[in-house]
C-alpha cells in the first residue's frame, strides 16, 4: 500500500466477505481481521490479492517478524531518493539559472530527468497500474499521470516543437501566468516533483519507524538468555525455551527471564521499566517477579509462571500494537473522504485543461495548470493524519506506562466531564497501615504500642500485621509472647515476656477489655469514636486489669491522590468517590483529596456501582471510571472511559480502556492529558491535510502555482503531519516534574 486510498480499497475488499470485519491501517500496514467459521486466512490473503495488494499472515513471533523489514525498506527508498536528487538538482539548477543555460542544455535536461522519472518514480506508476488494472484511483495515479504527462509534454516540445532548437532558453517562474509556452519543457517539474514525494515518502516510512519504536522497544527489553536450574545445575538456554514451571536464577545486575514466583533469594529489582519509579522494591521469598525488570542486589531462584506471548510485557507489547492497527472516528472519515477525492481532482484537472483552453491561454498553459492540480492534490498528508499522531501517541504512553487500548478512547477523553474513583487500591493504598496511638492519663504511648505489637506479631489478620509493621518502624525490636490466643471476632490476648517479668495484655475491641473488667475511659472512648469517625479502626490495649490506650490503624491515603485529584479539577472533571466502603470512612477519604461530600457514593456492592455509572450517564455525564479491582471489572466496562491501575487485577485491567501501570492516581491525570493532546494532534493533521488542499487547489486551477512549486509544497504538507505527530514523543507527565497544556 502507497496511501490511505490502497488502504480503504484493501479493507472494502475483505469486509465484501460474509462473516469478515476488517480494518485495515496505512500506517503500520497491518489488517486486523475477525471473521467466521466459513473464511479462511488463505481466503483473506487471496482477496487482498485479487484487489491488488500482496498479504502474509503473521507469524507466530507476533510483532517481532515486522521489525527487520522497515528498515531495508527504508533504505531502499533512501537509495532512490539519493540518485534521484542527484540527477535532479543540476535540471532544476539550469531551468532556475538562466546562465547556466547553455547551447543545448535542454537535451542534457532530459538525460538527466528521464531516469528520474521513469526509475526514482517507478513506485509510483507500478501502484497506479496495479490499481487501474482494478478500477482504482489511488494519491499514486495523481502522482504517476502528473510526472508522466510533463515528462511527454517535454519529449512533444523537444521532438516536434521548438524547445528542442539550439539556444532555446526560458526564464523560471514561481507563478505561471496565461500566455503562449508551447516552446517550453518542464522536465525541471517532472524530475523536481518526483524528488520531492520521494523526498516526503522517505520521510514518511521513515517516521513511522521512529514512531513505532517504543512498540519494539518493549519488545526488546526481555532477556535474551536465562540460566536454569536442574537440581543444581545451572545451564544457559535462549528465552525462547523457558517453559512454565522451570527454575531460573536472577543474579545481581541481570534482567528477569519472564515472570515467575520467588523460590530463594532476596534483593531489591528495579520496575522502572513498568512503573517509572526509580527507586527498586524490595523483594522476597513468594513475591511475584515481572520479566524485564533488572534485578538490583542479591541472587534469586524464580519459578517462571508466565512465558512468551502470556507474561506481562508481552501483553503490554500487544496493547501498543493494538491501539496502534485501531482506526478512530476521525480515520474513518479521513479514509472515505480520501476514497472519492482522487476521481473528484481528476475531474478538476481535466476541466482546469479545458477552461484554460477554451479561454485562449495556449496548450502549455492549460497543460501547466492541468499537472499543478494533480500534483498539488496528492493526498499524502491525509493519508499519515491519523496513523502516526496515534502510533507516536500510543508509543509514548507506553514508555510512561499508559497502556491505551484502542484509538477510540482518544474520542471519550475529549468529552469526559465525570471522572468516578473506586477508593480502595486507587485513591488509597489498599493495605492497613499504623495511623496513631492513644495513650490514657499517665500512660507511655511507646510502652501501649510495644505491647500491641508483640501480641499482634505473632497474628496473620491484615490489622495485626499493620501494627505490628507499625510497632517496629516505631519501637524497634518487639518482646517475644506467650500463651497467645485468638478470640474470635473480638481480638488476642497473651502473655508478653521481657525484663525478667511476663505481663498478661488483651488487644482487640472493647467489649473483650470489658470481659476482663478493663472498661475505656471517657477520653479513651471519645479518641475511639474520633478515629472511627476518620475512617479508621481502633484497637483498645489494656493489661494488669487497666485499659491503657488505643491503637489506630487505616488504609491510608496515597500521598499523591490529592494532588491527582486537584488535577483532574484542573481539567476540567468533576471527580466523585464510589466504594462499597461505609459512609464515614468514605467522607473521611473524600474530605483528606478534596472530593465535595455531595460527590460521595458510599455502601455500594459491584452490581450498584454499575448502576451508579448508568444513572450519571442518564443524567448526561460522560463518566469516566478508576478501579483496580475484581468487583470494579463491570462499571470500568460500563463506563464511557474505563482506566485500570495497573497494580490492580487482571480482569479490571481487561475490561478498561486504558491502563495505568503505575499504582499513582496522578497517572490517570496524565493518561487523560495525553489521550486528549493525541486527539488534539490528529484533529489538527487533518485539518491541515483538508485545508491545504481546499486552498491549494483553486491556486492550482488558476494557475498561480507551476508543477515544481506545487510538488515541493505537497511533500511539504506531509512533512509538516508526520513532524507535528512526533511532537509527541516531548510529551511530559506532571508527576515526572513536566509542566505542559493540559490536552484541551
Amino acid at each position: 500500500m502507497t496511501c490511505a486510498s490502497c488502504a480503504g480499497r484493501v479493507e472494502r475488499k475483505l469486509n465484501k466477505i460474509d462473516g469478515v470485519t476488517a480494518s485495515v491501517n496505512y500506517a503500520t500496514e497491518k489488517a486486523k481481521v475477525s471473521y467466521g467459521s466459513g473464511v479462511t486466512p488463505d481466503q483473506l490473503v487471496e482477496t487482498v490479492e485479487h484487489a491488488g495488494y500482496g498479504a502474509v499472515l503473521p507469524t507466530p513471533e507476533g510483532a517481532k517478524g515486522e521489525a527487520p523489514t522497515a528498515p531495508d525498506e527504508v533504505d531502499l527508498l533512501r537509495q532512490r531518493l539519493i540518485v534521484s536528487a542527484v540527477l535532479t538538482v543540476p535540471v532544476i539548477a539550469m531551468a532556475m539559472i538562466p546562465p547556466l543555460q547553455f547551447t543545448n542544455w535542454q537535451w542534457l535536461s532530459l538525460t538527466l530527468a528521464a531516469p528520474v522519472v521513469v526509475w526514482g518514480a517507478l513506485p509510483f506508476h507500478k501502484a497506479a497500474w496495479t490499481n487501474l488494472k482494478h478500477g482504482a484511483t489511488t494519491m499514486d495515479t495523481l502522482v504517476s499521470m502528473g510526472t508522466l504527462a510533463a515528462l511527454s509534454w517535454s519529449l512533444y516540445a523537444l521532438f516536434f516543437g521548438t524547445a528542442g532548437e539550439p539556444g532555446m532558453t526560458h526564464p523560471f517562474e514561481l507563478t505561471v501566468a496565461p500566455g503562449d509556452g508551447s516552446g517550453n519543457i518542464y522536465l525541471e517539474a517532472a524530475a523536481g516533483v518526483t524528488t520531492f514525494i520521494l523526498a516526503g515518502r522517505w520521510f514518511e516510512k521513515r517516521s513511522k519507524r521512529q514512531a513505532g519504536a517504543a512498540l519494539r522497544a518493549l519488545l526488546e527489553m526481555g532477556a535474551k538468555e536465562v540460566t536454569v536450574l536442574d537440581g543444581t545445575t545451572e545451564r544457559t538456554i535462549p528465552v525462547e525455551d523457558l517453559a512454565a514451571g522451570m527454575h531460573f536464577v536472577v543474579r545481581p545486575g541481570e534482567k528477569v527471564a519472564t515472570d515467575g514466583i520467588i523460590e530463594h533469594g532476596n534483593s531489591a529489582v528495579d520496575t522502572s521499566m513498568l512503573t517509572g519509579e526509580s527507586v527498586p522494591v524490595e523483594v522476597g521469598v513468594g513475591d511475584e517477579v515481572v520479566g524485564a525488570t533488572v534485578n538490583a542486589e542479591g541472587r534469586l531462584v524464580v519459578r517462571a509462571t508466565r512465558v512468551g506471548s502470556d507474561t506481562q510485557l508481552a501483553q503490554m507489547a500487544r496493547m501498543v500494537e493494538d491501539a496502534q492497527n485501531g482506526k478512530a472516528e476521525a480515520q474513518r472519515l479521513a479514509d472515505r473522504i480520501s476514497g472519492i477525492f482522487v476521481p473528484i481532482v481528476l475531474v478538476l484537472s481535466l476541466l482546469t485543461l479545458l477552461g484554460w483552453l477554451v479561454a485562449g491561454a495556449g496548450p502549455s498553459m492549460a497543460f501547466t495548470a492541468a499537472v499543478a492540480v494533480l500534483i498539488i492534490a496528492c493526498p499524502c498528508a491525509l493519508g499519515l493524519a491519523t496513523p502516526t499522531a496515534l502510533m507516536v501517541g500510543t508509543g509514548r504512553g507506553a514508555q510512561l506506562g499508559i497502556l491505551i487500548k484502542g484509538p477510540e478512547v482518544l474520542e471519550s477523553t475529549r468529552t469526559v466531564d465525570t471522572v468516578v474513583l473506586d477508593k480502595t487500591g486507587t485513591v488509597t493504598t489498599g493495605s492497613m497501615t499504623l495511623r496513631e496511638v492513644v495513650a490514657a492519663e499517665g500512660e507511655d504511648e511507646a510502652e501501649v504500642l510495644r505491647m500491641a505489637g508483640a501480641l499482634e506479631a505473632a497474628s496473620e489478620h491484615p490489622i495485626a500485621r499493620a501494627i505490628a509493621s507499625g510497632s517496629r518502624e516505631r519501637v524497634g525490636d518487639l518482646p517475644a509472647v506467650d500463651g497467645f490466643a485468638n478470640v474470635e471476632g473480638l481480638g488476642v490476648q497473651g502473655t508478653v515476656l521481657g525484663d525478667g517479668q511476663s505481663t498478661s495484655v488483651i488487644v482487640g475491641r472493647p467489649a473483650l477489655l470489658a470481659d476482663w473488667s478493663m472498661p475505656l475511659d471517657p477520653a479513651l472512648q471519645e479518641a475511639m469514636t474520633r478515629a472511627q469517625r476518620g475512617g479508621g479502626t481502633a484497637v483498645a490495649v489494656g493489661w494488669d486489669g487497666v485499659a491503657r490506650g488505643i491503637v489506630v490503624v487505616a488504609d491510608a491515603i496515597k500521598d499523591t491522590s490529592a494532588q491527582a485529584v486537584a488535577e483532574l479539577r484542573g481539567l476540567g472533571l468533576r471527580p466523585i468517590l464510589l466504594t462499597g466502603d461505609n459512609e464515614v470512612v468514605a467522607r473521611a477519604v473524600a474530605d483528606e483529596v478534596g472530593i465535595d461530600p455531595a460527590d460521595v457514593i458510599a455502601d455500594v456492592m459491584p452490581a450498584d456501582k454499575v448502576a451508579e455509572i448508568e444513572r450519571l450517564q442518564g443524567e448526561g455525564a460522560v463518566v469516566a471510571m478508576v478501579g483496580d479491582g475484581v468487583n470494579d471489572a463491570a462499571a470500568l466496562a460500563t463506563a464511557d472511559l474505563g482506566l485500570a491501575m495497573g497494580t490492580g487485577t487482571d480482569v479490571a485491567i481487561e475490561a478498561s480502556d486504558l491502563t495505568l501501570v503505575r499504582g499513582d492516581l496522578r497517572a490517570a491525570v496524565d493518561a487523560i492529558r495525553l489521550a486528549r493532546r493525541t486527539l488534539g494532534t490528529i484533529k489538527g493533521n487533518l485539518f491541515w491535510a483538508f485545508a491545504y488542499n481546499v486552498a491549494a487547489i483553486p491556486l492550482a486551477m488558476a494557475g498561480m502555482l507551476n508543477p515544481m512549486v506545487a510538488g515541493a509544497a505537497m511533500a511539504f504538507s506531509s512533512v509538516f503531519v508526520v513532524s507535528n505527530s512526533l511532537r509527541l514523543r516531548g510529551f511530559r507527565p506532571h508527576y515526572a516534574g513536566g509542566h505542559g497544556d493540559d490536552g484541551r
